[in-house]
């Protein structure tokens, strides 16, 4: 069992026998035993290891405010969460389940946590279905459990020919795996469940919307207590207000749509021609600083597209793009010596993090530490205190990516000490770099400075 936070311990089941036996109230035995799946949206295990989703961290916050232990079991499809609910194995489903599914299943539906779009999404080389009457006859698929069936049936009365595949015990991704393969034409599949696909799949997009949203909820078992369902509402209402529920969304939504298709493909063709040479500067960056080598590397690709020669009109240089003052500031010499720009630029970055206060949490602390990296620390701190003038936090990145766009008006004049700046042009660096290190965070593996220890592969002296 490992403990994640005070008083919240996280334990994941993965044999029914060690579930078998129903589960008492968690006001009763103050634990909270919740079923889910493995997606972005519900749960998984980051790459540091810990275990994240959408879903993941919102019941993390309730679990802490109700001090009760949480316990989590991961099956992979709806209807075995279903049927630990009807068993009374698990106190609730938490797994991006459409509010109409769970009625039918005549469970009762928590508070709705969001909505989301249904998307027909399609191959980007293929012609464009427009609307419903596009898809007949085509190869159309949809996964089972999804809620897109009675929708389908739905437009299926006034577009009789079409047609479409129910696939059983399929992930999201896999049916797009299946789509980009060319099995099927289109797909029926939810925008939470695309968005944080579209930079695995750039050769897929969305053709149209199919006009209804679903509303994600938690389900939970008719039989469950009044004192848990009342809870679970009064903890998401309070976190729509205080914008928990906001920064939680934002933290695996907010900058999944900010890369177009060729962004995507960009950084997928240059990374085995430009990336292997500067890999070992980032690792030995990493070493330096502690900051993950493809966030570097994705900093190093928005700034210069790793191009170690490269140099702008207003004459910054080299693949981490510095300014003349940043790098004598750093100690770099030669910015156009990729070694030197690197790790100049991870040692800039290292210091925007450490002047934030301490208490600003990961990650928003790093995603702060970009933006100042652009724009510069001073007005990093002038859009701080917009996104509290306006009622936000400015130790959450929900907030201030907020706020920045302000740095260029003169509506906050009085709260800018430190006058006009392009703020959106930082907004959008920090965006693309998330998006850049999500990519890399696929395809590149981590790096561990004790296996490459005395190797020789590494230098460690500091650039010059």
């Amino acid at each position: 069992m490992a403990v994640f936070g005070r008083g919240t311990a996280l334990t994941l089941s993965l044999l029914v026998a060690a579930c078998s036996q129903p589960v008492p109230p968690p006001e009763t035995s103050g634990e909270l035993h919740v079923g889910t799946r493995n997606s972005p949206a519900s749960y998984y295990i980051a790459h540091n290891g810990e275990p994240a989703g959408f879903e993941h961290d919102l019941l993390q916050a309730f679990s802490r405010s109700q001090k009760w232990s949480l316990h989590w079991t991961e099956k992979n499809r709806p209807e075995a969460l279903f049927e630990m609910l009807d068993s009374h194995q698990i106190h609730l489903a938490a797994a991006a389940l459409p509010q109409a599914v769970v009625r039918d299943r005549h469970l009762v539906a928590g508070p709705v946590l969001f909505e989301t779009p249904i998307h027909i999404v399609y191959r980007t080389g293929d012609r464009r279905p427009r609307n419903m009457d596009d898809l007949s006859g085509k190869r159309l698929a949809l996964i089972i459990g999804s809620g897109h069936t009675p929708i389908l049936m739905r437009q299926k009365r006034k577009h009789p020919e079409l047609s479409w595949a129910a696939l059983e015990n399929v992930w999201p991704e896999e049916l797009l795996a299946q789509l980009q393969a060319g099995k099927y034409d289109a797909v029926v599949i939810n925008g939470m469940d695309f968005d944080p696909m579209r930079n695995v799949y750039p050769g897929l997009t969305v053709a149209f919307d199919v006009g209804e949203t679903q509303k994600i909820v938690w389900a939970l078992s008719p039989r469950s207590s009044k004192i848990l369902r009342s809870a679970l509402a009064q903890f998401v209402e309070q976190a729509q207000k205080d914008g928990t529920l906001k920064r939680i969304y934002e933290r695996y939504f907010g900058h999944v749509k900010r890369l177009g298709s060729s962004d995507i493909l960009g950084i997928l063709q240059r990374r085995p021609q430009r990336l292997p040479e500067l890999r070992q500067h980032f690792h030995e960056a990493q070493t330096l600083t502690g900051i993950d080598w493809r966030l570097l590397a994705a900093i190093g690709y928005q700034e210069s597209q790793w191009n170690p020669l490269a140099t702008s009109p207003t004459g910054v240089r080299g693949v981490m793009m510095l300014t003349g003052q940043t790098a004598d500031r750093m100690g770099v010499k030669d910015r156009l010596d990729a070694r030197q720009s690197i790790l100049g630029g991870a040692r800039y970055l290292a210091l925007m993090k450490d002047t934030l206060p301490a208490r600003i949490p990961e990650p928003d602390r790093t995603w702060l530490a970009l933006a100042a990296y652009n724009q510069g620390q001073a007005h990093m701190e002038d859009a701080r205190r917009i996104a509290q003038a306006r009622g936000g936090d400015p130790d959450s990145w929900a907030d201030v990516k907020e706020a920045l766009p302000y740095l260029s008006r003169g509506t906050y004049a009085k709260v800018m000490k430190y006058g006009y700046a392009r703020g959106g042009e930082a907004l959008h660096f920090a965006e693309n770099i998330r998006s850049y290190y999500d990519i890399l965070l696929r395809l590149e593996p981590e790096f561990d400075p004790l296996i490459q220890l005395g190797s020789g592969e590494e230098s460690l002296a500091a650039p010059g």
